[in-house]
């Protein structure tokens, strides 16, 4: 019984033929995955602890594997940036020159408007000056104010655009909002206010009768002649607004509905009978779509404007930050 214990364990301690030929399947697949995951580790720069057969799989492997992966990988990174950067100076040109030719069409549209209110400052004088209180608030003014103001806005985009110079960017930006809000309040102010205005506009286009074809008003005295010839009308609220401005039963020849001289001085029957404000009023009320399209493509234009402003502005800060 000895001997058979003695046998036995010397059966299990030596090992046999056939796990000498066929070794087991599941340590095969240990020891290659050990071996595939070194391999992998040293391929992508990765530092872990490797098992003997890993560490032997290494030693196997090019020395310079890993440093030529390195490389590539720095490589990699540094075409991603410099495609980022392309595309990021890419975005700033293009900004730039649409902002340029932006307001390029904003000054040339600026100097339209101020040779308009020029001429018609040569030429008709005063031309549409029918308020007394504000007697510089005329057509031909104005058109060359607006003109000034649009001319110097465009002026500093442009210049401030193509030169890439912060400070005429910030003052373009600063008086197109300006402007802006000023549109805005002058807008909020006039609805609260509507009829506060109403019955002052009234009050002084009568009071602005009594300068008609007197010296040094042609400017009023043309524009009451247009208006009361294109709008068939006559007087402010009616033609008997002309008898207290001359004092007698007389109106401006450009009341008559067929024009002849000296035709305002008999046949009322032949005079226009409308009111002129209201005959202006109801054409405003007629055109409120267009004139409310107007405004809102002249809201849109100064927003697209102080979004490139600044937009290029912040870009120009950024690329001085970073340069530094």
């Amino acid at each position: 019984m000895d001997r058979s214990d003695s046998e036995e364990s010397a059966y299990h301690r030596s090992p046999s033929l056939d796990s000498k030929e066929n070794p087991p399947a599941h340590g095969t697949f240990r020891r290659y995955s050990s071996l595939y995951r070194a391999t992998t580790s040293s391929f992508y720069g990765l530092h872990s602890n490797p098992g003997p057969q890993a560490s032997k799989a290494e030693y196997t492997s090019s020395k310079g594997s890993k440093y030529v992966v390195f490389y590539l990988d720095l490589s990699f990174i540094f075409l991603l940036e410099l495609k980022r950067c392309n595309v990021t100076q890419n975005c700033c040109q293009c900004l730039k020159y649409l902002m340029f030719i932006f307001n390029l069409l904003f000054w040339l549209g600026g100097c339209a408007v101020l040779c308009v209110g020029i001429w018609l400052a040569v030429t008709q004088g005063n031309f549409a000056t029918l308020s007394t209180t504000i007697p510089f608030l005329s057509a031909a003014n104005l058109l060359i104010g607006t003109g000034s103001v649009v001319m110097l806005v465009g002026f500093l985009g442009c210049v401030g655009a193509i030169k890439e110079n912060k400070c005429l960017l910030l003052s373009f930006f600063t008086l197109l909002l300006m402007i802006f809000l000023l549109e805005i309040v002058g807008g909020i102010l006039f609805c609260v206010y509507r009829n506060q205005i109403d019955t002052y506009a009234r009050d002084d286009l009568k009071e602005g009768l009594w300068l008609f074809e007197t010296d040094g008003n042609i400017g009023l005295t043309n524009a009451w002649s247009i208006i009361q010839t294109d709008f068939g009308c006559c007087g402010v609220s009616n033609y008997t607004d002309w008898f207290e401005a001359f004092n007698m039963t007389q109106v401006p020849d450009s009341c008559c509905q067929e024009y002849s001289v000296s035709c305002g001085l008999h046949s009322p029957d032949t005079w226009w009978k409308d009111a002129c404000y209201e005959k202006v009023k109801l054409w405003l009320q007629d055109n409120l779509i267009t004139l409310g399209i107007f405004a809102l493509c002249t809201a849109l234009v100064q927003l697209l404007g102080l979004t490139f402003a600044l937009t290029m502005y912040c870009n120009l800060v950024k690329t001085e930050t970073y340069s530094s």
